[in-house]
């Protein structure tokens, strides 16, 4: 009777051991086949779009005119160059055509908002990508302050100390690796410009505000469309004032000598 219990228990172990086996094997095989899948071509880039925008535009706007000012070349060593943000050729074929109309400049395809077209670029141009020497420019974020820059029209966080310390941190090394001082008059003007422009703003203390030095000027189009319309249309009043007032100058003539005509016929 001990005897066929024991022989029972090691028969449930010799079965428990096998099934051990297989499922261990069986989930090797699915880990190697969803490696297999990312290799084949399967891309999961974790970089935000909007906020590699975001960036971008930051940099645009409140960086470059004074670089350009300085006719300082930015070396691409430098993470915030053009050539680190895996977005940018995929970016600069985005065409805004009309208000509701965006055009891939890829395959000329046609949508009608912004994020239908980054879907389109991510389902049919992701080839395009520069994955193995650009990087995610998102990345550099919060030294910009794109979340200042997104939700400007929404309530003050409340500050993390925590945060702004790792985020001054990280913008002052892109301060010295984009701008270092060694490299001459301009590098230091600019990165002296940088800690001032971004950098400063890094602290729960104070109350200095980001982008201090200022932005791009930018034209703004309606502006300057409803000024000519208003010069035009004064214009066209004087014009107006004039050609009436000329008109009832002659008007006023005219009857004066139908007057005096008509005086002269009268009988003595």
């Amino acid at each position: 009777m001990w005897l066929s219990d024991h022989r029972l228990f090691l028969l449930c172990i010799v079965c428990g051991l096998y099934f051990s086996l297989q499922f261990t094997t069986g989930h090797a095989d699915s880990n190697a086949g969803r490696t297999l899948n990312q290799e084949g071509g399967d891309h999961q880039i974790h970089c935000s779009r909007e906020r590699s925008r975001t960036a971008w535009k930051i940099i645009q706007e409140y960086l470059m005119p004074f670089v350009e000012k300085e006719k300082y070349h930015i070396s691409k060593r430098c993470r915030l160059h053009p050539d680190n943000d895996i977005y940018r050729d995929q970016e600069q074929h985005k065409f805004h055509t009309d208000i509701n109309e965006w055009q891939c400049g890829f395959c000329k395809k046609s949508f009608y908002e912004e994020k239908h077209l980054d879907q389109h670029f991510d389902n049919r141009h992701s080839n395009l990508l520069n994955l193995s020497e650009s990087q995610c420019i998102a990345d550099v974020c919060g030294a910009l302050h794109c979340d200042h820059e997104m939700n400007s029209g929404s309530k003050k966080s409340k500050c993390n100390p925590a945060a702004a310390a790792k985020n001054k941190h990280l913008c002052e090394s892109l301060a010295d690796s984009c701008f270092p001082v060694t490299e001459g008059p301009a590098a230091s003007r600019l990165h002296e410009f940088f800690l001032h422009q971004f950098c400063d703003a890094h602290s729960c203390t104070g109350n200095r505000k980001p982008f201090s030095r200022g932005r791009r000027k930018k034209t703004n189009v309606f502006y300057i469309f409803v000024s000519i319309l208003l010069v035009i249309l004064l214009l066209l009043y004087y014009l107006y004032i004039y050609l009436y007032q000329r008109g009832m100058k002659r008007e006023t003539q005219v009857l004066k000598r139908v007057s005096q005509a008509s005086r002269k016929k009268k009988p003595s």
